[in-house]
């Protein structure tokens, strides 16, 4: 069960006055503890009702959370710990839960190589620390896929700040096609990660545009110009497409056939959520997706090779055949 921010500080609120054994605790303490608390910690009045104190102690006392908290009345207005030594922060570790967690930790530590989750090593070594010593002696078995090389992530904090405090940047780059560095300024909207590498959408000049942060090559934060926010969807913007090219073009209708073979990995893996069996046939099964014909999805096509045929759209499948065929020119015999 998800616990917000408020309601967890509150819990350790009411448990840190229960476990004050000199002092009797009535509901009207415990609120105004708790709403000190918040004042503490989220700098602003936050009203604390005496229905959201009187819920916080009956989920307390459940199992909900595991805190099973011994929670007592007594003389019908002093609330305590029937157990004087009991805390929500001393509940045994179970083996199970030793084991999720160290897997967790090995999965987060795939990332530590991102300038993003740098701050978080030293969160992760004392919470493997305290959770099971030993950890460090072991080899991690979880391996995410990741270009350690990749150009262009020490601007991933800059980039996410500057989308998170609503401030324009101005970007020097350089993509493959250009001779030479271009200098504009963006309003970015959203990081995407896509086949290991990682891009910002931005806006310029009132036009969605999608930079690469391996071409970037310097970006500013610029203070007096007005942000435009336009509160880009992730899942919405990307719906239509492979990959991270989104133009202005309707979703077409892509059916192609896959060989006998390697069809279970497609069904398994599909090239696009819209993915749709159409036919299953000896030699092989016939599949539709409903996208944005982009650059991305040619090369997730090409690299099928000869375990692919592209039924549909026409203009695509010439588009292949364009395509196969200078393949095969480059494999003819050359003279040494």
């Amino acid at each position: 069960m998800p616990i917000n921010k408020n309601a967890l500080i509150r819990y350790k609120t009411i448990d840190k006055c229960l476990q004050n054994n000199y002092k009797q605790w009535t509901l009207n303490d415990l609120i105004e503890a708790c709403s000190d608390a918040l004042y503490e910690y989220e700098g602003k009045d936050i009203d604390v009702s005496k229905r959201t104190v009187q819920l916080d102690i009956q989920m307390m006392r459940s199992d909900k959370l595991g805190y099973n908290a011994p929670i007592v009345v007594y003389d019908r207005k002093y609330y305590k710990y029937e157990d004087p030594d009991y805390s929500i922060v001393n509940i045994p570790v179970t083996d199970k839960d030793v084991k999720v967690m160290n897997e967790a930790i090995q999965v987060l530590r795939q990332f530590k190589d991102f300038s993003l989750f740098k701050e978080m090593d030293g969160v992760l070594q004392r919470l493997e620390d305290s959770v099971y010593a030993s950890q460090k002696n072991n080899r991690a078995i979880i391996h995410l896929d990741k270009n350690e090389q990749l150009k262009g992530l020490e601007f991933i904090d800059v980039i996410y700040e500057a989308i998170q405090n609503k401030k324009v940047i101005e970007v020097t780059y350089q993509s493959f096609n250009a001779r030479k560095s271009s200098t504009m300024k963006v309003h970015p909207q959203l990081l995407k990660e896509f086949n290991n590498r990682w891009f910002v959408l931005a806006t310029h000049k009132g036009k969605f545009i999608t930079l690469a942060l391996d071409r970037i090559i310097k970006i500013e934060i610029i203070d007096d110009l007005e942000y435009l926010d336009l509160e880009v969807n992730g899942d919405e913007y990307y719906k239509e497409v492979v990959g991270v090219t989104v133009s202005n073009s309707r979703a077409q209708r892509v059916q192609f056939w896959i060989d006998k073979k390697n069809a279970p990995y497609v069904i398994t893996k599909p090239f696009h959520a819209s993915q749709r069996t159409i036919e299953t046939r000896d030699d092989g099964t016939i599949f539709n997706i409903l996208v944005q014909v982009n650059f991305e999805l040619e090369r997730l096509i090409l690299g099928f090779g000869d375990s692919i045929e592209v039924l549909k759209p026409l203009k695509l499948r010439e588009r292949m055949q364009k395509k196969l065929r200078t393949a095969i020119s480059n494999y003819a015999p050359k003279e040494i």
